[in-house]
């Protein structure tokens, strides 16, 4: 942390720091997975009432696993991330996982993504849930690096802590949980970071050679969709006001969608 505050201070990007991989077992308990949030913060309320229902009717823990995609293009993603700091639900464990958008949003505040970059991938409404407007900012500073240390500054440390300290991907036995998907033809062991949040047709074209059931986010579809051994969950929530979830449980699946 003190070589962290030390790079930040000087000014010049921080380098990107290999993320965590977890291996739990989930035998004995029911797991639930959300899909991609990206500040529906109203969903996710919506949907955490309705699977506290559900697992009121089930014996043993309960998990609660966040496939990443926290901020951007909705109206309220800092009220996600605080949300998401604060104890889960009660009787609930929760594990969140990082997706592309919030490794982007953390590069633009460690100086490794500029502004248009981070903007391009819908920052706007990401920074107006913070109380920052840009476009009103750019008429009262004189330089880009201005602008850029204001916004930088405006971001709370514990939010920049959360988005740094989520892990990347899940071993669970028969299951792996990560935010876009694995590369089929790669070992767990060797899975890259880059792959774990951003992949896409190699994922999806090579499922075939899945060993484990992969569930995932990351690209929107109508309806949450099991194909061979890979299950989506991101259905788009910013543009459908559709948040989905999976529940793992006695080895069956049952989805959930606001």
């Amino acid at each position: 942390m003190k070589r962290l505050l030390r790079l930040l201070r000087s000014g010049g990007p921080v380098p990107r720091v290999a993320r965590r991989r977890l291996s739990i077992d989930i035998s004995q308990i029911a797991v639930y997975i959300i899909g991609d949030v990206h500040g529906c913060y109203d969903q996710l309320l919506e949907l955490e009432s309705k699977i506290t229902e559900d697992a009121a009717k089930l014996p043993g823990g309960k998990l609660i696993i966040m496939l990443g995609d926290y901020v951007d293009r909705g109206p309220s993603s800092a009220q996600v991330i605080e949300h998401l700091i604060h104890r889960p639900l009660a009787d609930f464990q929760r594990i969140c996982l990082t997706g592309n958008h919030d490794m982007a949003m953390l590069d633009y505040l460690e100086r490794r993504l500029s502004l248009s970059q981070w903007w391009y991938m819908g920052a706007n409404s990401t920074l107006l849930s913070y109380g920052i407007d840009v476009e009103r900012l750019r008429l009262v500073h004189r330089t880009p690096q201005m602008l850029d240390d204001t916004i930088r500054a405006s971001i709370p440390q514990r939010h920049k802590q959360f988005l740094r300290s989520l892990p990347i991907m899940i071993n669970a036995g028969g299951f792996v949980f990560a935010h876009a998907g694995i590369r089929p033809s790669v070992s767990l062991k060797g899975q890259k970071d880059e792959d774990l949040v951003s992949i896409r047709s190699e994922f999806f074209e090579n499922a075939h050679l899945l060993q484990q059931w992969v569930v995932h986010g990351h690209t929107p579809i109508k309806n949450p969709r099991q194909e061979g051994k890979r299950f989506n969950l991101d259905t788009g929530a910013f543009y459908t006001g559709k948040l989905s979830a999976l529940r793992l449980w006695n080895k069956k699946g049952r989805v959930f969608t606001t």
